[in-house]
């Protein structure tokens, strides 16, 4: 049978085994998920080549499955308050089966056939939408945080797709990676159906789609979170795209120096977010949130005068990634506690657009400044001016709704 979280007589919220089994299976679809969202990226120096393709379209190929995986989250996010995880998880999984094995198969002959693609590809990055109301629903507030910060260690699906599927395609065939891809979504899309349960009591919107995304659009939560996603997932994105290109122009570093130290940067992003969401449930998101933003202007500022990378410039840019991901966490741990139960999902799908959307802002203000003045000096002094922004409205306008919405909650 069963088991909601429930609540000791005396002492905290305990939390079922089956709760911890959803995370668990929710957390592996969203990373294979985003392992098959991030299929074209590594590919994108190829595709530059062999279909001869300027910067621009190269760029664009990238850039569509992000974009739409991005928007996709916000119907997805409240689809999934109406029918709930245990649907959506499959169907959201079984539905990017389509364009991986078409971008496979036949679909990357022509930049047209590849943006077709990676159109649809898209729809596997709304997995994240999916998955935080899902787990948001089998935990008590209290522990939400930490839930939440465990399911985005998914977005770790994306290094899946960088560390294999070059090497994939280079030993086999174009087509190995994407049939590889579509088995494991097939496989899970199975399970997720099999095993998959939503939350015993799970709150269900009755009103129409338009209606609720109209409402959730009027809660301040959703444009707080949102803000605060842009700057802290977003620049995490910004930096998993652009430091290999950042360390090779600025430090002359090899191409394949610079992608270990970048995936050294995201490996600490990913898994300082369940640190956030732990962390959140103990001091409170806005004490998490200041303390990771104060570490990001910090780290930016100093990365700006272009200190030599061992120690100084290592170490801001670590500093920078461990901030980031605890971030990220503590923003949905504030979600999680703030939003109403019933629209977890359409707020999740609109914070989690503006992070992925957040992400694409930085590359091309850092191009653009190094291509004009020779430095990226100017683009991380942006950075830093960024988050101080951001640590002002945190201490600010964030922490004032919090103490409105539950004085309980911010003595958290």
């Amino acid at each position: 049978m069963l088991q909601a979280p429930r609540k000791n007589d005396d002492g905290p919220a305990t939390v079922s085994g089956r709760a911890w089994l959803m995370l668990a299976i929710a957390t592996v679809g969203f990373a294979v998920n985003f392992w098959a969202w991030a299929l074209l990226s590594p590919l994108g120096p190829r595709f530059k080549d062999s279909l001869e393709l300027s910067a621009f379209e190269q760029s664009l190929l990238v850039a569509v499955p992000v974009v739409v995986g991005s928007l996709g989250r916000i119907p997805v996010g409240a689809l999934t308050d109406r029918f709930g995880g245990r649907v959506m998880f499959p169907l959201v999984s079984t539905a990017t089966i389509i364009p991986v094995l078409y971008l496979g198969l036949a679909g990357h002959s022509s930049l047209t056939a590849l943006l077709v693609g990676g159109f649809f590809l898209g729809i596997g990055g709304t997995a994240f939408a999916v998955g935080v109301p899902f787990v948001n629903a089998w935990f008590p507030p209290e522990r939400r945080g930490l839930a939440i910060g465990v399911f985005g260690m998914g977005m770790g699906g994306t290094a899946i797709s960088a560390l294999t599927t070059v090497k994939l395609v280079d030993a086999v065939s174009m087509a190995t990676p994407f049939l590889i891809t579509a088995g494991v979504l097939a496989a899970y899309g199975v399970v997720a159906a099999l095993v998959l349960r939503d939350a015993p009591g799970r709150t269900v919107p009755t009103e129409p789609l338009a209606r609720r995304l109209a409402a959730t659009c009027k809660l301040g939560i959703t444009w707080q979170a949102s803000a605060l996603y842009a700057v802290a997932f977003g620049g995490y994105v910004a930096f998993s795209v652009y430091l290999p290109t950042y360390l090779k122009t600025g430090y002359g570093l090899t191409q394949a120096d610079a992608a270990n130290r970048m995936a050294g940067f995201v490996l600490l992003a990913v898994a300082m977010r369940p640190m956030g969401g732990w962390l959140s449930d103990r001091v409170g998101p806005v004490r998490v949130l200041g303390g990771s933003l104060a570490v990001v202007l910090v780290g930016a500022f100093a990365q700006s005068l272009t200190p030599s990378l061992a120690p100084v410039g290592t170490v801001a840019f670590l500093s920078m990634a461990a901030a980031l991901g605890a971030g990220s966490g503590a923003v949905f741990a504030l979600v999680a506690l703030v939003a109403p139960a019933n629209k977890v999902g359409s707020v999740t799908g609109i914070v989690g657009a503006a992070g992925g959307l957040g992400g694409f802002v930085p590359p091309l203000v850092m191009g653009s400044l190094y291509g004009a003045y020779g430095s990226y000096a100017l683009g991380l002094i942006l950075l830093g001016v960024v988050a101080t922004l951001a640590l002002a409205f945190t201490g600010t306008g964030v922490r004032h709704a919090l103490t409105r919405r539950s004085p309980a909650v911010h003595s958290h």
